[in-house]
């Protein structure tokens, strides 16, 4: 089994990697940078290929697409410029690369992608997210992402292919952003900080370690003959204050948490969270 995954070196892609490892399959990884995939322990199991949508070196992605064209499937995570979710770089730079590697891919013979989106895509809905309920994008990440499924489904249309089209939550585990809020409360712990500062808590969210989430991509990319959205997700919504409480329990640290410091943010709604798909 040979499975191409591009943004190997990534959050998510890290655990991808490890997780198809352990499937005994051989696995194609792009990244922007070698030197941070060569820290990772995969390295030498892999093949490594140096890839930027965005900055292309004349005849580099299409000889990889050539290579990996014979794969039993392909995970695409690449997607640069998170967290900042409100930049137009998403759909001005970013949007139309990563469209036409993905077409150029389908169009050498790889039949079976798998494309991560995001719960951004449902907009500023409240409650239970169904991959059957309408999109409607509110920031240009979201936007571009929406915008880059649609591209495919019409790309369908020209040459068969399974569209597998997996929308993320979050997530937490190990390598997560440091802009992430377990990982901004570790480093106050480490620092020795009496307070964390944070917001009111009540935002309830849907949150899955990130080890789950690479299991679950794995196990989407690889099924046979499925097609269409589907939510990776626990279906358990959470308030971020209980998920920050509990982290304090399970690691018997007692820091004060400043609720209200800082305001919630305006790109996402107050309660929502996935059904399982």
């Amino acid at each position: 089994m040979k499975v191409t995954v591009t943004g190997g070196t990534g959050f998510i892609g890290n655990h991808v990697v490890q997780e198809l490892l352990l499937r005994g399959a051989e696995v194609w990884v792009t990244g922007t940078l070698p030197e941070k995939a060569a820290a990772f322990s995969w390295f030498e199991k892999v093949h490594f290929h140096t890839l930027n949508f965005t900055e292309e070196i004349p005849g580099q992605n299409t000889a990889f697409i050539e290579s990996v064209a014979d794969s039993d499937a392909l995970i695409h995570l690449a997607w640069s410029g998170l967290p900042n979710y409100k930049s137009l770089f998403h759909f001005e730079e970013n949007l139309m690369p990563q469209y036409f590697f993905l077409k150029k891919i389908v169009e050498a013979g790889l039949r079976n992608i798998t494309v991560t989106g995001t719960c951004f895509e449902y907009g500023m809905k409240n409650g239970p997210l169904s991959p059957d309920m309408p999109a409607d994008p509110q920031n240009p990440y979201a936007l571009a992402k929406d915008t880059l499924r649609k591209f495919l489904q019409q790309l369908q249309q020209q040459t068969a292919f399974d569209l597998k089209w997996v929308r993320l939550f979050y997530m937490y585990g190990e390598g997560q952003s440091e802009k992430s809020i377990l990982a901004q409360l570790e480093k106050a712990i480490r620092q020795g900080e009496k307070v964390f500062n944070m917001s009111g808590g009540e935002q309830l969210r849907d949150y899955l370690p990130v080890k789950s989430v690479a299991a679950m991509i794995v196990d989407k990319a690889l099924e046979k003959n499925a097609n269409g959205i589907f939510n990776c997700c626990s279906g358990v919504p959470i308030s971020i204050r209980s998920l920050v409480e509990n982290y304090l329990k399970e690691t018997n640290n007692n820091i004060s948490l400043n609720l209200g410091y800082y305001p919630y943010p305006d790109y996402e709604p107050m309660a929502f969270w996935g059904v399982k798909s």
